[in-house]
């Protein structure tokens, strides 16, 4: 089945696939999970979380968090994070131009993780350390504990972008006991993944652990040209533990990890041939139409690698009612991609990207456990973190003759370099396009605490705070080679006009007004001045330079945040709760191509003119590049608020969760690829009003049914600058109304072994990817075309795993049974006006595993 537009076949299939799996079995998945923790009997439904940083049993909990166990990745074969949402229903994960480019949403928020310069607006922390980009979280989901998701703004406790909401993986403590596991999985497109584990005493008091994976896949699409795979896997990881305990009250948890990835990645496909088609295939170019044949054409391999570790030591030191936490961490992410961005056969464009982050991370807590009505919890968060990034553009050597067909003549740049005087054969000559140069250092600081106040048996209230103050430090270079787009098309006119008599702003603005008028208005017709046909192919113009005298490249912000909740024991089965919490994250600097001074700094004259831009501190400060244009060069912070009501009820074979939330961000950070950069500016206000429930049955010891589901009513409350215009009172694209995640798991008896059945069901209503292509679509009020693609998502996985007494395991395992066919995004064909490229979703994957627990 497929998912590209509006349709009410969508609605009947989710009907059948939602009764079936209802029907037949269900599955377990979220807040409530059912897994019993490896210290509870096997028939318990306590869930140990640690969401308030403290631990508590889900019940007791008052936020909404959904928690899926490791018992539960192991059964639905969830390897990584991508996998993860289709048992979260609130959470959204999307892989899409390389390996390590992916994007976390929580309730309809989150930011793509393209762009180093933008920070998350989804913190994902690891063992308690926050990784600051997505590439440095994509390790495979080995030897875990639990992963807990926690929905809405935690800014409160956790000390970095944590606007929209936290992903916390919790892996296993060393043992003191000697034990481990090892497996071995093979399936479709000769995958292969090898993952095993070790933890033991060293000493009375010294326990280590070991654990690691080798993850081997062919792609499951094809480079047709060149016959080659993509969107493949190959990536391995490793993690060493020591758990020292000196004393009773003392422990030592020392981590130590590293990850590589060395992928060709990721399939883009063209989901609409604009009128450039054409120029493609007359220089011997090809692509392919049929969105899901996973065939593509490109001009070279893409290559995508991540070298990600570090380390981190956390002491816990307890004395009477007070207990003392340090967290220290520093980790080191280096990624590299090469790869083709037109993605076409022709050899058009290519891109090169080397990025460089460092980062250093420092968390104190002091938690008290009195027994008495009041308790608090008070802490302080360091981070330090510096980017670098060296990339680049390249014009292939089909380039010339492309860009020439589409203006209408294959000789079109020789006429156009006499008339400019430019060097013959200089357009678009075959060779380096652009080189850029970005850094950013950031450094912020924070103290946080909450204070609890149980005034009678069952009633806890809660206030919080948190402090940031944030300082970031950027800087941007871009040399531009293209000999065209230095030239500016409406002063190259009045040079020539004027018999080169005005060849600056100086001499131009020195002419009597009339004489600049008549001269403008010339150069700024089309009938009269042919250059300006030309101005589509300067899109990679000169790049001014910040810092500089006008902009000093640095961002301040600092915010306070505050939470107020009530939480109810209502009875031991019941507890509600009700909050109003804040958030809050720093600005996002755009490291990209598409930076520009804001309007104001620089005003351009018509047509982009440097000889007539009016006054401005760019242009008054001889700052002024050929063809500069504005927009921004960061995004200003993120404050959310959110009201939230709860109820977590539990009773032997029942249980349930349910939220219910209003939930606002000002100044949300909103981005769009372009295809060689990104448009970065702040929506004013967008809203959330919408419920999480999710439900637990254990009819019996050996049949557990979970259902989970997400509703978003979502809506731009303000948004007048978006890339297409207008969007205030537009429903936000991407963003599902119904989100539902359903499991089964069935244990069989047979004697002393048991055979372990799961199946489980995701769906994600149809709905708009997004609000429209600036190019394809154009603005919302005058649409060049009126389609908006749609996405919807109905995916089925299964497993069966035999398990023996001896530790011995044998299973199967599918996921995307039914192979589901659905579109993740869209954006315009780079370089090609009319097309639009998308990436396809993954196809089903099926294997066996043999899995060995000792």
């Amino acid at each position: 089945m497929r998912s590209t537009f509006t349709g009410t076949a969508g609605a009947y299939r989710f009907t059948l696939l939602a009764g079936a799996a209802c029907l037949a079995m269900p599955s377990m998945a979220l807040a409530q999970d059912g897994e019993p923790q490896v210290d509870t009997p096997e028939s318990s439904n306590v869930i140990i979380v640690t969401a308030s940083k403290r631990e508590q049993t889900l019940q007791e909990t008052p936020i909404s968090v959904s928690v899926t166990s490791g018992e539960t990745l192991e059964q639905a074969q969830i390897r990584d994070v991508l996998d993860l949402q289709t048992v979260t229903p609130s959470l959204r994960v999307s892989q899409l131009q390389s390996a390590s480019a992916t994007t976390f949403i929580i309730r309809g928020f989150g930011n793509g993780d393209n762009n180093f310069g933008i920070e998350p607006s989804v913190g994902v922390f690891i063992d308690g350390v926050f990784r600051s980009r997505s590439a440095a979280a994509l390790s495979d989901l080995n030897m875990i504990q639990r992963i807990e998701v926690l929905n809405g703004p935690q800014s409160t406790l956790f000390g970095k972008n944590a606007s929209a909401g936290v992903i916390s993986v919790v892996t296993k403590e060393p043992q003191y006991e000697f034990g481990g596991m090892a497996e071995v999985s093979y399936g479709n497109y000769d995958a292969l993944v090898v993952r095993g584990e070790v933890t033991g005493p060293i000493a009375e008091n010294v326990a280590f652990s070991l654990d690691g994976s080798y993850n081997r896949r062919d792609g499951y699409a094809r480079i047709v040209n060149l016959n080659e795979d993509v969107s493949d896997r190959n990536r391995w990881s490793a993690r060493g533990q020591l758990l020292i305990e000196p004393t009773p009250d003392f422990k030592i948890r020392a981590i130590a990890d590293y990850g590589k990835i060395d992928e060709v990645c990721c399939l883009v496909s063209t989901l609409v041939a604009g009128p450039t088609a054409p120029a493609i295939f007359a220089v011997g170019g090809a692509l392919d139409t049929n969105f899901f044949s996973y065939n593509t054409f490109l001009s070279q391999v893409p290559r995508n690698t991540v070298d990600n570790y570090g380390g981190s030591v956390q002491m816990d030191w307890s004395t009477g009612p007070l207990t003392f936490t340090s967290i220290t961490a520093y980790r080191e992410l280096k990624n590299f991609l090469d790869q083709d961005v037109d993605f076409t056969s022709a050899d058009v464009v290519t891109e090169t990207r080397d990025q460089k982050v460092n980062t250093f991370t420092q968390e104190l807590r002091l938690t008290s456990d009195f027994d008495g009505p009041i308790n608090f919890l008070l802490g302080g968060f360091y981070f330090d973190e510096s980017i670098r990034q060296d990339s680049a553009l390249t014009t292939g050597a089909d380039a010339r003759t492309f860009f020439a067909l589409l203006g209408g003549s294959p000789t079109l740049f020789n006429g156009v370099e006499a008339g400019l005087g430019l060097p013959q054969g200089s357009i678009f000559s075959q060779g380096p396009l652009t080189a850029e140069q970005y850094s950013m250092d950031n450094t912020a600081w924070s103290v946080f605490g909450t204070v609890d106040f149980e005034p009678v048996d069952g009633l806890v209230l809660t206030a919080g705070f948190n402090y940031t103050d944030d300082k970031k430090d950027f800087a941007l270079a871009q040399q531009s080679f293209d000999e065209l787009s230095n030239t500016n098309l409406v002063d190259a006119f009045i040079r020539i006009a004027s018999g080169g008599a005005v060849t600056n702003r100086a001499q131009f603005q020195a002419l009597p007004a009339a004489n600049q008028q008549a001269l403008l208005a010339s150069a700024t017709n089309p009938a009269v001045n042919p250059f300006l046909g030309l101005t589509p192919f300067q899109f990679q113009p000169p790049f001014l330079t910040i810092p500089n005298a006008v902009e000093p490249g640095q961002t301040r912000d600092d915010k306070f945040t505050y939470l107020l909740r009530a939480a109810y024991q209502v009875s031991n089965e019941v507890n509600i709760y009700a909050s109003y919490a804040t958030g809050f994250k720093a600005s996002s600097v755009n490291l990209s191509r598409d930076s520009r001074p804001a309007f104001g700094d620089f005003v351009p004259g018509p047509g982009r003119s440097s000889f007539a831009a009016p006054a401005s501190p760019i242009t008054n400060g001889g700052l002024n590049v050929a063809n500069l244009t504005t927009g921004s060069r960061f995004a200003g912070p993120e404050n959310a608020e959110v009201y939230e009501i709860g109820m977590k009820a539990q009773w032997d074979g029942f249980g349930f969760n349910l939220a219910l939330f209003d939930q606002t961000i000002k100044g949300f950070q909103s981005f769009l690829f372009t295809g060689t950069g990104f448009q970065l500016n702040n929506a004013g206000q967008q809203s959330v009003r919408g419920f999480e429930f999710d439900a637990t049955i254990r009819p019996s010891d050996s049949l557990v049914f979970t259902f989970a589901a997400t509703h978003l009513d979502p809506n731009f409350d303000s948004f007048t600058a978006s890339p297409v215009g207008n969007l205030t009172g537009f429903r936000p694209g991407g963003i599902p109304a119904w989100s539902l995640a359903t499991s089964a798991t069935h244990t069989l008896e047979i004697g002393s072994s048991k055979l372990v059945t799961r199946l489980d069901y995701a769906h994600e209503s149809n709905t708009a990817i997004n609000n429209g292509l600036p190019t394809f679509n154009g603005p919302v009020t005058a649409r060049r075309d009126p389609r908006i693609f749609q996405r919807e998502t109905n995916l089925v996985n299964a497993s069966t795993i035999f398990q023996l007494e001896n530790g011995l395991e044998v299973g199967l395992w599918a996921r995307n049974l039914l192979n589901d066919e659905f579109i993740i995004t869209v954006f315009d064909g780079v370089a090609q006006s009319g097309t639009v490229s998308g990436y396809p979703n993954q196809p089903r994957t099926y294997g066996g595993l043999v899995r060995y627990k000792f």
